[in-house]
């Protein structure tokens, strides 16, 4: 039988593919199941009722705290993926044109270094950049640019995409230079010899075919940031909490699990759509300039 089953090409990819597949499906799909179908029950302390209830989507639309929420963490989602991509792009640009061959691996080496430490110690090093008493402040002061320390870049949103667009620099990174190291330089030198200069170059040539790694690092960057609690938590303060802390905040504090379930949903979906949209609009660039 199994001799039978490997000696056709359609069932041996089948084989092969199933032990990733059902892998995935255990860890993947089973939780997320999970979470779906407990945002249709309730919770009452230890208690919880399985019957199909539309409830805790009706009290996210209902309660403005849940869409304040979910709207703060788009907008820091998105300036957080803006941020990191446009600085990205020119370390990946350089490292790719400008490196030597065989100095590449070493600069690649040197961006990875940060994951070296734990990113809990990653940012209780930038409140310690940015505290009241931190560097930033007593550099400033010291030199005279301000009479009193800055109170707007700790413990509120800017604080927050600070750190987080630090935390995923090497994830955006990574994504980009793999995009341009593909890139057949004899394409750069046909647009010169056909006339364009540098930066038309860089606008018609390279950067259309950079994009998918763009299109990566932006995914790669934009949808953990979403469900990121421990830099809102440690560096937002008040005002900088996202929808992971409520989602948290419900789970452990609130026990009211169904109603974070719910949460969790909305805001995979609404990073989904946003996803697809922007790879759909992506696409659509790429091939009017194609």
């Amino acid at each position: 039988m199994f001799k039978k089953l490997t000696s056709n090409e359609g069932a041996r990819g089948l084989l092969l593919i199933s032990p990733p597949f059902f892998y995935a499906l255990l860890l993947m799909a089973f939780p997320l199941g999970a979470i779906i179908l407990f945002s249709f029950w309730t919770q009452n302390f230890m208690d919880v009722d399985t019957t199909f209830t539309l409830n805790n989507y009706r009290q996210i639309i209902e309660q403005p705290i849940y869409g304040a929420l979910l709207q703060r963490s788009l907008y820091v989602s998105a300036v957080v993926t803006a941020v990191t991509v446009l600085l990205a792009f020119p370390i990946a640009y350089f490292v790719s044109f400008h490196v030597r061959p065989d100095r590449k691996s070493l600069w690649l080496f040197l961006i990875t270094i940060p994951f070296w430490t734990s990113y809990l110690i990653r940012v209780f090093l930038w409140k310690v950049i940015l505290g009241y008493n931190g560097v930033i402040n007593t550099g400033l002061l010291n030199i005279g640019l301000i009479d009193e320390p800055l109170t707007f870049i700790l413990y509120n949103v800017n604080a927050v995409i600070i750190t987080l667009a630090h935390a995923f620099a090497p994830f955006a990174i990574l994504p980009i230079f793999v995009a341009l190291e593909k890139i057949d330089r004899s394409l750069l030198e046909a647009s010169r010899d056909l006339g364009e200069n540098k930066v038309m170059t860089f606008f018609r040539v390279t950067l259309p075919l950079a994009m998918p790694g763009v299109v990566a690092a932006v995914l790669i960057v934009f949808i953990p940031t979403i469900g990121d609690y421990v830099t809102p938590e440690l560096m937002g303060g008040a005002g900088g909490k996202l929808i992971a802390n409520m989602i948290q905040t419900q789970f452990l504090a609130l026990n009211n699990a169904p109603l974070g379930a719910a949460l969790a949903v909305v805001a995979m979906l609404s990073v989904t759509a946003i996803s697809l949209i922007f790879v759909l609009l992506n696409r659509r660039w790429l091939r009017g300039r194609s």
